[in-house]
């Protein structure tokens, strides 16, 4: 979830599935996927700056292996948003008010979604290091049991960085929105803005805060996250969807 401040308050980032999707065509969705196998390499631990495996794996609750979820947050937000969280050799953010470099980070982003390269090579290459302080882990959420493709997810929240501005890939995603968490409700229960139930729980948790660096607060300080695995119960003859009171 990549929020900013605005005049109005603060905004997410809202990217829309492509509507021929096999899952969730046409929902708006935070930008994510999956983890994979680069991201949990040795190479991966050379170009990432504030956490290691050992931090990241007793943040999110596991033996081992929490680095790559981070890894794949922000190489997902690259791929699916054109936002790259990462600093200089110098400690600066990664800016692209720069047309030379904005261009060039496109160029990159092309590579890395048709496959030609890898994103750590990228990193590598430009002398970076992915920022992993600036990802605050918020909540996990595991699909009911029922749907033949489920998904055990964690989320993450994120600043976005100055200077630098998001796009949808036009591949996966088709379109791309800024707006405030309540407003993003609002449209969705006048059935303008499709969204599943994990997206919508996410929000209301985060909808009355403040400002972008509330949200980072919220995450930061919250402690023994649990699993929240809803389930599907039929009741007066309709099928619903429910959170186990555990969770």
């Amino acid at each position: 979830m990549m929020v900013r401040d605005s005049p109005e308050g603060y905004e997410i980032l809202m990217l829309r599935r492509n509507l021929n999707s096999d899952f969730v065509g046409g929902a708006y969705v935070f930008p994510g996927g999956g983890v994979d196998a680069a991201d949990a390499t040795a190479s991966a631990e050379q170009v990432v700056k504030g956490r290691n495996d050992a931090q990241a794996s007793q943040r999110l609750g596991i033996e081992s292996g929490g680095l790559a979820y981070y890894v794949a947050c922000l190489r997902e937000l690259f791929e699916e948003a054109g936002v790259l969280i990462a600093r200089t050799s110098s400690g600066e953010l990664l800016r692209f008010d720069d047309p030379k470099v904005a261009a060039r980070f496109r160029d990159h982003r092309r590579s890395v979604n048709d496959g030609s390269v890898r994103f750590l090579d990228i990193i590598s290459s430009e002398g970076l290091s992915l920022d992993l302080e600036a990802l605050e882990y918020v909540a996990h959420w595991v699909t009911p049991v029922g749907p033949p493709r489920r998904y055990d997810t964690r989320f993450f929240v994120a600043l976005c960085p100055p200077a630098q501005l998001a796009a949808h890939d036009d591949h996966e995603t088709v379109a791309d929105v800024w707006l405030r968490p309540r407003e993003a409700l609002l449209q969705h229960e006048r059935g303008e803005f499709e969204m599943i139930f994990p997206t919508i729980k996410n929000l209301e948790a985060i909808a009355d805060l403040s400002s972008a660096n509330d949200v980072l607060l919220y995450a930061r300080n919250k402690q023994n996250i649990p699993k929240i695995e809803p389930q599907f119960i039929e009741r007066d003859g309709e099928v619903i969807v429910v959170i186990p009171e555990d969770s």
